[in-house]
């Protein structure tokens, strides 16, 4: 019978609790750290086998080392996750050309080449609803409520104000004027929610979660502030870049058994 996470967790916990031993007492018999077991223990890492070994000696406990299977094993790269991360780039490289539009748009108010512009709009709006719906996707392999809420949040923002953008292109019933303002507000607001989520991943190798949730953050405050749009815009561009990364990171971790040997997403 394998033995996989959380019941490798419970197994161990329940052994230790039988030997009347606290996690700081088995710690100094298998030369471990009290994180470690903790974590172990609460099912978060699979260690590996030498881990495995020196924990069932120090409980007197005979195991095999092909017994112990880590769940994410069985779990496969879904393909959507590539698919979202291709829109991700897609979204990227046009962005240019849509921020470019948008603001001859706004300081002639009329758009010269209108079916060009709606055909960039409508795949710019769709590309980054898929890669926003991919890092959902992924926050199941990798729970961060905050994220997950952020992404909703963004999501809920781009379908409202893209919906607004087409109504003011092919009507004469709003003028993007009229609500350009709010529109950068609550896209500052939200960028600055999505970058402030992502600081909550706090054993992502080398921080750097932190530092693209910081660039996010920081392009977020800017584009709220109204004054900061132009400034914001150079973090924002490395913010964008920092998701895309993130995004094959989290895609690479999956089926790879994580181990208190090697730095785990929080």
């Amino acid at each position: 019978m394998e033995i996989k996470q959380p019941q490798l967790g419970k197994k161990i916990s329940e052994l230790r609790k039988a030997k009347g031993l606290t996690q700081e007492e088995l710690v100094e018999k298998c030369n471990l750290n009290v994180r470690t077991i903790q974590r172990i223990e609460a099912g978060e890492v699979t260690p590996r086998s030498y881990t495995i070994k020196a924990l069932f000696e120090a409980l007197d406990f005979q195991w095999e080392a092909d017994r112990i299977v880590d769940e994410n094993q069985a779990k496969p790269k879904p393909i959507y996750l590539y698919l979202a991360f291709g829109a991700g780039l897609l979204y990227f490289f046009l962005a240019f050309y849509e921020i470019g539009m948008e603001y001859e748009w706004i300081e002639a108010g009329v758009v010269n080449n209108k079916p060009a512009f709606t055909a960039i709009k409508l795949i710019t709006g769709v590309s980054y609803l898929c890669f926003l719906g991919g890092l959902l996707a992924l926050e199941q392999y990798f729970p961060n409520k905050i994220l997950k809420i952020a992404l909703w949040v963004m999501i809920g923002f781009n379908v409202v104000l893209y919906s607004l953008d087409m109504l003011a292109l092919h009507s004469t019933m709003l003028n993007i004027q009229d609500y350009y303002w709010i529109k950068l507000e609550a896209f500052g607001l939200a960028y600055a929610f999505l970058g402030a989520s992502y600081l909550a991943f706090k054993q992502v190798k080398y921080g750097l979660a932190q530092v693209i949730g910081a660039l996010g953050l920081i392009a977020g405050i800017l584009i709220f502030s109204g004054i900061g749009v132009l400034f914001g815009l150079l973090p924002l561009t490395f913010f964008e870049i920092g998701q895309l990364g993130l995004m094959i990171y989290f895609i690479q971790k999956i089926g790879r058994p994580s181990s208190p040997d090697s730095p785990a997403i929080g």
